[in-house]
């Protein structure tokens, strides 16, 4: 070869590889752009809290629910492909990279797509850093965090958290390389961006031993996330709610640092509970603590016939819903809510309150409360706002007609003004309606959907009635139910308002064709709500109900259906013999029901009694003998039950409830009944109570409360029959030497409530069967705690072992006071547990458990010291760890 001839081929040469060179990595980096980015939905854990606004905000809806952030070659083929169809079939719609149109620059394109996102999820994987691009999405996505709260949310697949916050390991290689040739801003840019992801709450696949667990778990967070994340527009159509605002904007007074009570008053339907909790939804996140308390009128009726108690209760329910802890309990005095929430900045609503006692045990001073504070009060009876010593009182007056017509078009409408043709007929609705929101919201829905000609036809009915009163609006709606659904709206009137919708279900199953679905149509039409659970009717429409039965015989009450009042009763007791049509009393009892047998005996059909009041007054007034219990009552609710048996003739077969709180029992029968009806049994706080009758037949039993029968020694072993028992509660039953064994026979029991049973000595060894309890309380009670043998008293409790293999795998765990608790603690494989409180524990325990996330309470212990032992809580990822409080180590 021509010697001359070598530096042009070699220059040739070289042209040639640097040309492959660069095509070679022009590919590599069209293949890291459509890998980088790929659509995947994570679950929410640690919604970031905003800021500020954005500098830029997206101009534009997005049209994904998820931003994913990953790295293809890691995840694409296994855990992104069955998130993406988890997350498919529950409707949340990723950002997909394919949807990136052609010719655009696909910098700005993700940007925007980012920004446009409702959740960003961050694929942390072993080769995540190892793409530029990658890199330069997760500062992009940070950056959203901090401007505009984006919610972010990190998993860990297959990497350690520490190597990513750390940048070392296998992760940390990969990113060095990365950096090698990159400018220092990059380097720095991308570093703090890894750092703060790896800070973020996540999900670290190496603790899951099922992925398709996390996975679902994953989609689960992300769902919820999303759901909470849309705007409320509950109070769009609050008509006037502007002009409410400016008006308790005096009252409120947010820019004053004095901690203020504000009542709310006016009449029942008048709107004070809407406007109330507008207000909550509206400031209430400004506020260290919030709490909307509701109905408080329905939930501690007057008269009450333990004050004290019906005040610590109260008060507990209130600390429970304000400081988020369930289950609370306060034994001695009211000064807790003070001692908790005295340097606490709150926004509490208490809503229809009608009684001083009420604001006495939740709200009696201003100083029980933070600096700043706002505590809301609506009420009927302005009486009760100036007992207390509150002057700033909104009073809520009825709309304007302008205001009026608007409320009645949206419920009739859907729209804020009557549709073509209807103007007229619209506005002579809302002048018949009394202008009384509540009644406009019902007519408005009653004539929903109906035709010019129907309202035409009906609005004659509506003038002759009652002269246009707010109860001539509610005797329309109820005209306008068919006749079945008129007779469960007095069934609930009458008899069970604010009560348990499957109580509700239950007792009326055999009275109506479908109750579930007249449950429907009333809740459809106004007439009741169906909320947390629990039906409830407007007391108007529930007067109203009562006055509908009242007039099914004015002169004779014995002729109708329900007796509600003991004006009527004490009637029925000097005239009526035939009382053949009673089917329920529910009634306040007082002197004048001393005869209340003689009463009963002529009601052969009464299947629902309710007898309630001051136990004082009962016990004084109400016979001390009864010859006769109704033979077909399905619902049996007498507190202070003056016998100390039922009558011997009495009949349980069709029973259903059975509620005799604060009796005089000392048993219940003699023998074996047939109560395979029976779904609920209260007999709390029945001091006298020394045996329960034979369960055998309980096999329906669903709730037992036993709560305070200090009198009471043992179970019958046939309690192991009620093989549906899920909660059962014997909480102070201080006489309580043991339960029997077959107990855990009642395999779906999931809340056991032993607290205070101080001669309890153990619990009884599970013979194999499964039990899911939810919940074990055993606050000052067992003496030993025998889920494994001996374990010293409560206040003494030195050591708590549970083992699954024992049958007990409950999901928390209350070990608060226990104050001589040794410093090892045994779980055992205690799987299902979630949460374990050692609230005034002065020792922090050795934690020995097979367990790996848990929630633990450590708050106000004084602990004395925590042990320092290698592994203490080494393998725990704990979820909650409060260390408020704690005294100096």
């Amino acid at each position: 070869m021509d010697s001359s001839l070598i530096p042009v081929i070699i220059l040739a040469a070289a042209i040639c590889f640097f040309t492959l060179l660069k095509i070679f990595r022009l590919h590599q980096e069209k293949k890291e752009n459509h890998t980088s980015s790929s659509s995947v939905p994570p679950p929410s854990l640690s919604p970031s809290t905003p800021t500020s606004l954005s500098s830029d905000p997206p101009s534009f809806s997005s049209r994904h629910d998820v931003f994913p952030s990953f790295r293809g070659e890691d995840v694409r083929q296994n855990f992104l492909s069955h998130l993406l169809k988890e997350f498919q079939r529950k409707g949340i719609t990723p950002f997909m990279d394919n949807e990136i149109k052609r010719g655009e620059s696909i910098g700005p394109e993700l940007i925007r797509e980012i920004r446009g996102s409702k959740i960003a999820i961050i694929l942390l994987s072993r080769n995540y850093a190892s793409s530029k691009w990658c890199l330069d999405e997760l500062v992009e996505i940070m950056k959203c965090r901090e401007a505009s709260g984006l919610t972010v949310m990190t998993i860990f697949y297959e990497v350690d958290p520490s190597d990513v916050k750390k940048l070392v390991g296998d992760f940390g290689k990969v990113f060095k390389k990365t950096c090698a040739g990159k400018t220092e801003e990059d380097i720095r840019r991308w570093t703090q961006a890894l750092v703060e992801a790896a800070t973020v709450a996540g999900y670290d696949s190496r603790k899951w031993d099922n992925e398709a667990a996390m996975i679902e778990r994953i989609a689960n967070d992300v769902s919820n996330e999303l759901m909470n994340s849309v705007p409320s527009n509950d109070f769009d159509c609050l008509v006037g709610r502007k002009a409410h605002l400016e008006n308790m904007e005096p009252f409120l007074h947010l820019s004053s640092n004095e901690m203020r009570m504000i009542g709310i008053w006016g009449p029942s339907g008048i709107g004070k509970s809407t406007i109330a909790r507008f207000l909550f939804e509206e400031y209430s996140h400004g506020f260290q603590l919030s709490a909307f308390m509701e109905n408080i009128k329905g939930r501690y009726p007057k008269p009450c016939y333990d004050e004290c108690s019906a005040k610590l209760q109260l008060q507990a329910d209130f600390l429970s819903k304000i400081i988020n802890q369930k289950d609370m309990k306060i034994r001695r005095h009211l000064g807790v809510a003070k001692d908790r929430l005295k340097d606490k900045k709150v926004f509490v609503v208490l809503d229809d309150v009608d009684q001083l006692a009420q604001l006495d045990a939740m709200a009696k001073e201003t100083h029980w409360f933070g600096p700043g504070s706002r505590i809301i009060i609506t009420t009927q009876d302005k009486k009760v706002l100036k007992a207390h010593g509150i002057h700033h009182i909104y009073k809520v007056c009825f709309p304007a007609d302008d205001e009026a017509l608007q409320i009645f078009c949206m419920n009739a409408f859907s729209q804020n003004s009557p549709r073509d043709g209807f103007e007229n007929l619209a506005r002579d609705v809302t002048q018949l309606s009394g202008k009384l929101p509540l009644g406009l919201s019902v007519m408005g829905s009653f004539f929903r959907g109906m035709s010019k000609h129907e309202w035409i036809r009906e609005i004659p009915r509506l003038k002759t009635s009652l002269d246009g009163k707010i109860e001539t609006t509610l005797m329309f709606c109820y005209n306008g139910l068919c006749e079945e659904d008129q007779g469960l709206f007095l069934y609930i009137a009458c008899m069970f308002n604010n009560e348990r919708i499957e109580n509700v279900e239950e007792h009326l199953a055999k009275n109506f064709t479908d109750v579930t679905q007249g449950l429907h149509i009333l809740a459809e039409k106004s007439v009741i709500s169906i909320s947390s659970g629990y039906v409830k009717m407007h007391d108007l429409l529930a007067r109203l109900g009562r006055e509908i039965v009242r007039k099914q015989s004015i002169d004779k009450p014995g002729k109708r259906q329900f007796l509600v009042d003991p004006r009527d009763i004490c009637k029925v007791l000097s005239n009526t013999k035939d009382c053949t049509s009673v089917i329920g009393i529910n009634s306040e009892c007082g002197e004048e029901l001393c005869r209340i047998d003689r009463v009963l005996e002529r009601m052969p059909n009464l299947q629902f009694l309710r007898l309630y009041g001051d136990a004082s007054d009962l016990r004084s007034n109400l016979p001390q003998s009864l010859n006769y219990l109704p033979p077909l009552a399905k619902l049996l609710h007498w507190t202070s039950f003056p016998m100390k048996c039922p009558p011997s003739n009495f009949n349980s077969v069709f029973l259903v409830e059975l509620n005799m709180p604060f009796s005089n029992l000392e048993k219940l029968w003699e023998g074996i009944q047939t109560i395979r009806n029976l779904k609920w049994m209260d007999l709390s706080s029945s001091s006298n109570l020394k045996e329960l009758p034979d369960l055998s037949t309980a096999t329906n039993l669903e709730k037992l409360n036993l709560s305070n029968c200090s009198s009471l020694a043992e179970l019958p072993s046939s309690i192991g029959n009620a093989i549906n028992l899920v909660e059962l509660d014997l909480s102070f039953c201080t006489r309580l030497v043991e339960l029997p064994s077959s107990i855990w026979n009642a395999t779906n029991i999931v809340k056991l409530n032993l607290c205070g049973c101080t001669k309890l000595v153990e619990l009884p060894s599970s013979t194999g069967n499964t039990i899911n309890l939810a919940g074990l309380n055993f606050r000052f009670g067992l003496t030993q705690m025998g889920l494994q043998p001996s374990t010293g008293n409560i206040n003494n409790l030195q050591m708590f072992e549970i083992s699954i293999s024992r049958g007990i795998n409950p999901r928390t765990i209350n070990l608060q006071a226990c104050s001589r608790l040794k410093e090892q603690l045994d779980m055992g494989n205690a799987t299902n547990l979630e949460q374990l409180d050692l609230t005034g524990c002065l020792n922090m325990p050795q934690i020995r458990s097979s367990i790996q996330t848990i929630a633990m309470n450590l708050s106000k212990n004084g602990l004395r010291k925590i042990p320092r032992k290698e592994g203490n809580m080494s393998h725990l990822l704990p979820k909650i760890l409060q260390l408020k409080d704690l005294c100096k180590r």
